[in-house]
């Protein structure tokens, strides 16, 4: 009776050996693709070609506002210390010479306002002010418009990439099921291709959505930073203007 129970026990366990390590499953990525089926290697080239174009405009974004402080920090000073003087001509050129500057471009569409009146005989008319107060709005909204270019794609890859990956995950896990029905086997190696599927698409929509949602909302940040910097900018000109002519009437 005991030999019967030690000859089922080691068959037993013999079927179910076989049966977990039907066939070998590769893991390297290589291995990975050749497993995948048509719709998950689409999946994986969407996600690839998502992930090129949030990188792109990472680093666009990154340099573009780098370069838009570095030149502010340069400009500012300068442009004030020429205003200060009176020298509008001297704070357009300044003005000109930092065209990467948020707060140049402001400032510019201000100053070539004020200017294109400021020879006008007699008192400066409050139209004139309220045309270069219209004048940096509309810049404002242009210079805004400006730095957010390329974040709304970047917030669309951050919410739907993870989506594109369950699609990914759903495609594979019909191939595992499908991979049991035409082996007519339950064993690994009968799901693995599905399973890798399912795994792969879902880890890279992951991959691609984390970084993407987190420098958006970096980025939003430093926009907001930007605008709150060319809104005083645009303040402080009104009030110099203000002075002008306050000065002029008397």
């Amino acid at each position: 009776m005991f030999a019967t129970l030690a000859t089922l026990t080691l068959t037993n366990m013999s079927t179910m050996t076989a049966w977990i390590f039907q066939e070998p499953v590769a893991w390297d990525p290589l291995s990975l693709w050749h497993q995948m089926g048509y719709v998950a290697k689409g999946v994986v080239v969407i996600l690839f070609v998502m992930s090129g174009w949030s990188i792109g405009v990472m680093i666009d974004r990154w340099m573009a506002f780098n370069a838009a402080r570095k030149q502010s920090r340069t400009f500012a000073p300068a442009v004030a210390g020429a205003l200060r003087d009176g020298k509008i001509d001297e704070a357009i050129k300044v003005a000109e010479r930092n065209k990467k500057s948020h707060l140049a471009k402001v400032v510019t569409a201000g100053l070539m306002e004020f200017k294109a009146h400021q020879d006008s005989p007699g008192d400066i008319p409050g139209e004139t002010i309220e045309a270069s107060k219209r004048a940096l709005e509309r810049t404002e909204a242009i210079v805004h418009a400006e730095l957010k270019r390329g974040l709304g794609g970047l917030a669309t890859i951050g919410s739907t990439a993870p989506f594109v990956g369950l699609f990914g995950t759903v495609m594979g896990i019909l191939n595992a099921f499908k991979g049991i029905s035409e082996q007519k086997a339950t064993g690994l190696g009968a799901v693995a291709g599905g399973i890798a599927e399912a795994l792969v698409t879902t880890a890279i929509g992951l991959l691609v959505a984390i970084p993407a949602v987190m420098m958006f909302n970096y980025l939003t940040g430093r926009v907001e930073a930007f605008d709150v910097e060319m809104d005083n900018s645009s303040s402080e000109l009104v009030d110099y203007f203000l002075k002008r002519r306050g000065m002029r009437r008397s």
